[in-house]
């Protein structure tokens, strides 16, 4: 259902009942769709929101903060406090949220945050620069296929010559999404870094076992500086965790929810 934030944003909101409690945010190249397993798998009723440039949701335009854009609107889709289930960039917004609106979060539950900016073992973000320099340098000579084909190697759930063409396609043309959310992400340009420690609501880290080396030191600075943060780690998953073990992540914040 497309719902207009008050920002002016036009979003597809899909929910699982009336009342929800639990708001849940996929990841980037993705869509809401994603995690309707996940949802339909917790207890209440939840609803999910296609970020802006995904699924039913309004083309990103490109203009502001890409980050900041989803958090406003999915900030419009919290009535009240509301536990906030986020996946990779959408875990990212979902603790951006926490630590700008924190009125609008019960508990936060981030799988696998993007936050690359928190990471700060050496040897980890080394890893992920190194990782990462081949992606940037194909997106900045215009091979967008190839961009996507390299990001997805290490942090999609599958091989990319086992996608469909028009999901190749899909991920392709979706690539500037993924450059849209560095400066928030990487450069950490709106300081969640320094104020982290506010966060005052129960957390939930969860993560694959097999995901990249930088994703273990992200989860190690959100419980070096909340120590009231419980880790949880997939055997066997990797950065799809939500999708490829979604009994296991359900029951994680099953448990740690009571």
């Amino acid at each position: 259902m497309p719902i207009e934030c008050h920002a002016g944003l036009k979003v597809n909101v899909t929910s699982t009942g009336d009342a929800a409690r639990t708001l849940l945010l996929h990841c980037t190249l993705a869509r809401s769709e994603a995690l309707l397993p996940l949802a339909k798998s917790l207890p209440g009723t939840s609803v999910l929101v296609d970020l802006l440039g995904h699924g039913k949701s309004q083309d990103w335009t490109g203009q502001g903060d890409y980050q900041t854009a989803n958090m406003a609107a999915a900030v419009d889709l919290c009535d009240g406090p509301m536990h906030v289930v986020g996946h990779s960039f959408g875990a990212a917004v979902a603790l951006r949220m926490a630590v700008d609106h924190p009125a609008k979060i019960a508990r936060l539950t981030l799988i696998e945050p993007v936050y690359f900016a928190l990471a700060t073992d050496a040897t980890a973000r080394a890893d992920h620069i190194a990782r990462f320099a081949p992606i940037y340098a194909a997106y900045d000579a215009g091979d967008f296929e190839t961009a996507a084909r390299l990001f997805h190697g290490d942090w999609g759930g599958s091989a990319w010559d086992a996608l469909p063409d028009h999901t190749r396609a899909s991920f392709a043309r979706r690539m500037p999404l993924i450059m849209a959310g560095v400066p928030a992400i990487q450069d950490d340009i709106h300081g969640v870094a320094d104020r982290l420690s506010q966060v005052a609501v129960p957390v939930s880290l969860i993560r694959g076992e097999a995901s990249p080396p930088v994703v273990r030191a992200i989860h190690g600075a959100i419980c070096q500086a909340l120590p009231h943060a419980r880790d949880h780690v997939v055997a066997g998953a990797g950065h799809m965790v939500p999708m490829t073990h979604t009994a296991q992540v359900a029951a994680l914040i099953v448990s740690d929810a009571q």
